[in-house]
């Protein structure tokens, strides 16, 4: 097999959930549990055929997401990670909740060469996380966090959510100022978004206001930054060095391989991802049929504008030539220009959608 010459991920999905999240519209299943250890050999014979094949190269990253990955047994999920060939210093992440991770997770996830948690705490404020339709509480964040440090793995990122109808500015103040307090090395923070067909979206009072999430983000910025984290990505806050490797690889148009169900994968401008439910990925990979559902290949100038959209949510920015001397001018504090280099400024990040069509 050749060797890796840059930065190639792997992205393993788990759709299992306890329950669905009001909000979340992802390909995920609280009802199947009894198809764990199906999906889980499907996914390790499925990367097992991509090494035989030689299309998969050595990892530098490895993702785990869902779903809830912490919900599945954590040695066969360990079985799964340890198919999957990487570089000496991989990165390796593995999504879990609160409330389901134990040392028994913890052991067996370092055990393969895990190095990196993220938890999905959403808030700090009871009455916000029940609003989100979230199981865990307040105490089970601490209680993991304590867990994962204690079993050997320090690496850990927090997500959280703000625009929750029921979170106030200072019920967002004391998360951030709780989640500061626990000392994880990464911090990312979304705005609460509505996706069709959820029951949040059943629900139009329960919408999030766009005024009151600017607000948040902006003090998501002061106190982040003010605690040494530094703002990476539009949505992501890390302590020096501690940025996210396969986070970046997605940022970049980098490759990658997703493996599961409903997984994306990238290869040299072409994208592609799996069939959406995991009975129709298991009998895909029982049958040695293909496990794409569908795919679209990006044309140069296509991937380029892409590319650059990307990298405007970054620190990195874009050059400046990317930008008419018209449009420089007009977004003015929005953009900080730095030589040839041009990001977006704190404000500038609210509109990044905005700005990002004027890209040329």
């Amino acid at each position: 097999m050749a060797v890796v010459t840059s930065d190639f991920g792997v992205y393993v999905h788990v759709p299992f959930c306890s329950r669905r999240c009001d909000y979340c519209a992802f390909a995920t299943w609280s009802d199947r549990h009894h198809l764990h250890d199906q999906y889980l050999d499907a996914v390790r014979v499925d990367i097992e055929r991509a090494v035989t094949e030689g299309r998969l190269v050595e990892a530098t990253s490895v993702f785990v997401g869902g779903g809830t990955p912490s919900l599945v047994d954590p040695h066969r999920l360990a079985d799964v990670l340890a198919v999957i060939p990487t570089v000496a210093d991989v990165e390796m992440t593995v999504e879990c909740n609160p409330e389901s991770v134990t040392a028994r997770h913890v052991e067996a996830y370092r055990a393969v060469g895990v190095d990196r948690l993220s938890f999905g705490v959403q808030s700090m404020v009871p009455h916000v996380l029940v609003s989100l339709g979230r199981d865990h509480e307040t105490t089970d964040v601490k209680r993991a966090v304590s867990t994962a440090r204690a079993g050997g793995i320090e690496r850990l990122n927090l997500d959280l959510i703000y625009g929750a109808s029921t979170e106030s500015l200072d019920d967002w103040r004391t998360t951030l100022e709780r989640i500061i307090g626990l000392g994880p090395d990464h911090v990312s923070a979304y705005a609460l978004t509505v996706e069709a067909g959820t029951p949040l979206a059943d629900d139009p009072a329960r919408h999030p206001d766009d005024d009151q999430q600017a607000d948040a983000y902006l003090l998501a910025e002061e106190l982040l930054s003010a605690a040494g984290y530094g703002n990476y990505e539009i949505s992501n806050w890390a302590r020096p060095g501690q940025e996210c490797r396969h986070n970046l690889l997605y940022w970049d148009q980098g490759d990658y391989l997703g493996f599961g169900c409903a997984a994306h994968s990238h290869l040299a401008g072409r994208r592609w991802w799996n069939v959406r439910t995991p009975e129709r990925y298991i009998a895909a990979v029982r049958d040695r049929a293909s496990t794409e559902a569908a795919a679209e290949t990006l044309d140069g100038d296509r991937r380029r504008l892409e590319g650059l959209q990307l990298a405007l949510r970054t620190t990195a920015g874009v050059p400046r030539s990317t930008l008419d001397a018209e449009d420089l001018e007009s977004l003015g504090d929005l953009l900080v220009v730095d030589g040839d280099r041009v990001r977006l400024s704190v404000e500038g990040r609210l509109l990044a959608n905005e700005i990002a069509v004027r890209l040329r």
